[in-house]
C-alpha cells in the first residue's frame, strides 16, 4: 500500500470528517485512527507541517482541493464537500478584507517575517540593530540589513553528506538579507529598492519586505521589472493572517558571497558578528541553537495581537 503524504492525509481526514478542522484537529483525528503509521515523515510538530503544506498547495495549486475557513482558529475544508453557496460556508470562509492604512513601527512587523519564513522556507533568522554598529553615519542605514537569515541542511541531510560538504567546502548553507518597510509604493519605491541593493550585496539571497504594497498596476510594473532587473525578491507580510504571507516575485540566488562586505559588516555590527559565530558553531555541532536566533511564534492569536496592541 502506498504511503500517504501531508496533503493526501488532510484530504482524507477532512473527507472522513466531513466538518472544518484546524491543521492541530487534523492530527489529532489522524492519531485516533492510526493513520500517522501510513505518513512518510511525522517530524516533532507535524500539525504545523500539515497547516504549511496546505498553505501551500492553496498558494501554488490552482486545482487545490483545500479552502481556508475562519481565522481564530484557522480551519480547512474541502471545495468539493461544500457548495459555495451553502449559507454555512458563506459565513465560514474568509473574506479578503481591505486593510486601513496605518503607520506600523518597521522592527514591529519582524515576527511576522521571521514567522513565515522560519515556517514556509526553513530560515533562521536575526535582527540586526542597526544602532549598535561602531561607526555613527547615515552611509550604515545602507550597510545594514534589518534582519539576516540562514537556511541549514542539518535536518534534511544525512551526517555523513554533511560531512563531506564541509570537507570539500560546500555545506550548502544559504544566507538571506531582508530590508522592511511598513508600506511601499511610488513614493519611497527607488529610495527603498536600492537600499536593498545596497544593503544586501553580501548574501545569497535578499528581499525587500513590506505590509502595505501599492496596487496600482504602473508601480508592480516597475517593482516587477526592477526586482527582475536586480535579483531582489519581494515579500508581502500579511499580519492579519500571517500565513497568506507570499513571495510577490522570488529573488535570483547568487552562488558567491561578496567576502569584502561581509567583512565590513562584522566588523562594525556585533549583531552580525555574531549570528556568523553562531552559523559556524551550529554547522560544527550539526544542531541548530534555535533559542540563539530571533523566536518563532507559531500561536497565529499571539502572533497577530503583537501588531494590536
Amino acid at each position: 500500500m502506498s504511503r500517504l503524504t501531508f496533503i493526501t492525509l488532510a484530504e482524507k481526514v477532512l473527507k472522513e470528517a466531513n466538518k472544518p478542522l484546524t491543521a492541530e484537529e487534523i492530527w489529532e483525528y489522524t492519531t485516533s485512527k492510526g493513520y500517522e503509521k501510513e505518513i512518510q515523515t511525522q517530524g516533532k510538530t507535524p500539525w504545523h507541517t500539515i497547516g504549511a503544506r496546505i498553505y501551500l498547495d492553496m498558494r501554488d495549486n490552482p486545482l487545490s482541493p483545500f479552502i481556508k475557513v475562519g481565522s481564530r482558529p484557522r480551519r480547512f475544508f474541502l471545495k468539493s464537500l461544500v457548495p459555495l453557496e451553502n449559507s454555512l460556508l458563506k459565513e465560514l470562509v474568509k473574506r479578503e478584507n481591505v486593510q486601513k492604512k496605518k503607520s506600523y513601527k518597521e522592527r514591529d512587523l519582524h515576527p511576522f517575517l521571521v514567522y513565515f519564513v522560519n515556517t514556509y522556507m526553513n530560515i533562521f533568522v536575526k535582527t540586526i540593530h542597526h544602532e549598535k554598529s561602531f561607526k555613527k553615519s547615515n552611509y550604515n542605514e545602507w550597510l545594514h540589513p534589518d534582519l539576516v537569515g540562514c537556511y541549514f541542511p542539518i535536518d534534511e541531510w544525512e551526517k555523513e553528506v554533511l560531512d563531506f560538504g564541509l570537507t570539500i567546502g560546500s555545506n550548502n548553507v544559504k544566507l538571506f538579507s531582508f530590508e522592511m518597510k511598513s508600506e511601499l509604493n511610488f513614493s519611497n519605491l527607488r529610495a527603498s529598492f536600492f537600499q536593498t541593493v545596497s544593503n544586501s550585496s553580501w548574501s545569497h539571497e535578499a528581499y525587500l519586505v513590506s505590509v502595505d504594497v501599492s496596487k496600482d498596476e504602473e508601480f508592480l510594473y516597475e517593482l516587477k521589472r526592477l526586482s527582475s532587473s536586480f535579483g531582489i525578491g519581494i515579500l508581502k507580510l500579511d499580519i492579519e493572517d500571517p500565513d497568506s504571507s507570499e513571495i510577490l516575485y522570488p529573488a535570483r540566488p547568487k552562488t558567491e558571497l561578496d567576502w569584502e562586505t561581509v567583512n565590513k559588516l562584522a566588523r562594525e555590527n556585533p549583531d552580525f558578528k555574531d549570528f556568523l559565530k553562531r552559523i559556524s558553531i551550529d554547522i560544527s555541532s550539526k544542531e541548530i541553537r534555535k533559542e540563539r536566533y530571533d523566536p518563532v511564534i507559531q500561536n497565529i492569536e499571539e502572533l497577530v495581537a503583537l501588531i494590536k496592541k
